[in-house]
């Protein structure tokens, strides 16, 4: 259900007092749920996760590489470090049965293999939002410059609006829309089989959650997106994010509860009237169980999506 008014607000707030959501908070703790970022590696970091499951990181975000029927990968990592990541790819698999690459959205740390694994002969798949965004360019308002667009072999070659599946000789692979968590663009991709959910960087369990205001994120997305993956998951269900380890379900339930209280916080500090720095000088952030390395800017990018999407707040805004 997206983002209403007030009565929504109120539901949040039980949530919050639920025993159960603190319960999942207080048994792992802030540091085993929410770790803080290190310095990005300079190679290929291979992780299995089980046979046909590995993660790449260290060359951008994280990608997913699926060892099945046909080869998958989820996201591209960064321009600039493609020939390291398919060295990385064919110590796992043969690049050449590649089938199908997915952008979990439209970030330059996410798809810069993507013209490459198209002249491999595989295709791309990604949300609408995201095959537009690389089509066409698009303004970076912290460098006050527009990026161009992608050439168009980096293009996705498939997009879609809402959800799909694809099946490679008896796998089904599903994914869908998240609407808002941190771009427009941002999907999830689900191996059914094996439960492993990639999520790119709809949660954030190494870096500052990032909603990228001008790109379509906003917190309200956010919260709505982890109540989906929690929706379409279970108790064994392994999460894989942009940065950082895979994580469990735990994770999740524990993101959203951070999530929960950030936009209790704003619901009522918005809409009295209060800028990012008013909520930033309350020292309202120390109530909650994680620490922000750079709390002003997740409290601006908030502040700054909270406002384009006013109509959601309530009738009453100040």
């Amino acid at each position: 259900m997206p983002i209403g008014a007030g009565h929504r607000s109120l539901d949040r707030r039980a949530l919050l007092a639920s025993a159960a959501g603190a319960a999942a908070v207080a048994a792992l703790g802030p540091r085993r749920l929410f770790a803080q970022a290190a310095a990005p590696a300079a190679t290929a970091e291979v992780t299995r996760i089980n046979d046909r499951l590995s993660v790449i990181g260290g060359l951008g975000g994280n990608v997913v590489v699926f060892d099945g029927p046909g080869v998958v990968l989820v996201d591209g990592g960064r321009a600039g470090a493609t020939e390291t990541l398919l060295e990385a790819v064919a110590g796992l698999v043969d690049p050449s049965r590649i089938a199908t690459l997915f952008n979990t959205h439209w970030h330059l740390d996410q798809i810069g293999a993507n013209a490459a694994i198209r002249r491999l002969g595989a295709s791309i798949t990604a949300h609408e939002k995201t095959r537009v965004r690389l089509a066409t360019p698009y303004y970076l308002p912290d460098e006050d410059r527009y990026h161009p667009a992608e050439p168009p072999e980096a293009h996705p070659t498939t997009s879609f609006f809402d959800q799909g599946g694809l099946t490679l000789g008896g796998e089904t692979i599903t994914y869908g829309y998240l609407l808002e968590a941190h771009t427009d663009g941002d999907i999830y991709v689900k191996f059914d089989t094996d439960n492993v959910i990639a999520v790119g960087d709809a949660i954030a369990p190494l870096r500052d959650p990032e909603l990228d205001w001008f790109g379509g994120g906003w917190l309200g997305g956010r919260v709505d997106s982890l109540e989906l993956l929690l929706d379409i998951s279970d108790g064994r269900t392994q999460f894989v994010p942009g940065y950082g380890p895979v994580v469990d379900r735990a994770y999740v339930e524990a993101e959203h509860e951070l999530m929960l209280a950030l936009w209790d916080i704003f619901f009522e500090r918005v809409r009295a009237g209060e800028s990012a720095a008013d909520i930033h000088r309350s020292g309202v952030l120390d109530t909650l169980p994680r620490r922000f390395e750079n709390a002003p800017k997740l409290l601006y990018d908030a502040h700054k999506g909270m406002w384009g999407h006013y109509n959601a707040l309530s009738h009453d805004i100040v």
